[in-house]
């Protein structure tokens, strides 16, 4: 997401004229947002990063619709130390 709000900033002052952005290629410009192109397009679903959001979202909607139909059920968070004998 950064490379997009850089995109988006080295576009406004390129377009206004500003600073030495000014003088700089379209392609220097732009080059923020193909970037932002190629993670979210290419390299976010070939590491699997885009399916592992979205199970966890799926997991935290589970969660609090289960809290909320059970509330008298409380789920552990913290798993209890079984202690071994001998």
């Amino acid at each position: 997401m950064p490379f997009v709000w850089i995109g988006v900033l080295l576009i406004v002052l390129k377009w206004f004229e500003l600073g030495p952005v000014a003088t700089w290629s379209w392609w220097a410009i732009l080059a923020p947002l193909a970037i932002a192109f190629a993670w979210f397009e290419v390299l976010e679903p070939l590491l699997g990063f885009d399916k592992r959001r979205a199970d966890d979202e799926f997991a935290e909607m589970r969660r609090v619709r289960i809290e909320r139909q059970f509330p008298y059920l409380r789920v552990q968070t913290r798993r209890v130390k079984v202690r071994s004998r001998g």
